[in-house]
């Protein structure tokens, strides 16, 4: 049943991260913190929650045809909403101390992605957001 679990603080920032990029790209007109990042849109947040969301249900649906354990379903839209919304949360928090210290990228390895670290912002603060959630309202049973 453990097993279950362990994407789920991965897949949520990932996924949200994704869309909000490519919805933010195709529709973003208004600017959601210009002063802190830019690029970054309303209409691209929306398409993150949207997509981190769709994503976990997906994979609810995937666990329960090949675990065969008994999936919640409206805890698994909540942990997908406010995952999101706290994986986007992290991407402008790590965004602001950037800025702060006049830092563009946190590294060179994924060149074009800015570094590792930010692949991970979002993840830092989502997987423990995500564990309390776990705790308190648990998605998958036997």
């Amino acid at each position: 049943l453990r097993l279950c679990y362990i994407l789920l603080p991965l897949i949520i920032p990932f996924i949200s991260d994704a869309c909000a990029m490519f919805t933010g790209m195709l529709f973003g007109k208004h600017k959601l913190a210009p002063e802190i990042s830019p690029k970054k849109s309303r209409e691209g947040s929306i398409g993150g929650l949207v997509g981190g969301t769709v994503a976990i249900l997906l994979y609810g649906l995937i666990i329960r045809q090949v675990m065969g354990v008994e999936v919640h379903f409206a805890a698994l839209l909540l942990y997908g909403c406010l995952g999101s919304a706290v994986s986007q949360i992290g991407d402008l928090s790590f965004s602001y101390v950037k800025r702060q210290n006049g830092i563009k990228d946190f590294g060179t390895i994924f060149p074009g992605h800015g570094g590792v670290l930010d692949r991970f912002d979002s993840v830092i603060f989502c997987a423990p957001f995500i564990e309390v959630l776990i705790m308190i309202l648990p998605a998958f049973t036997q």
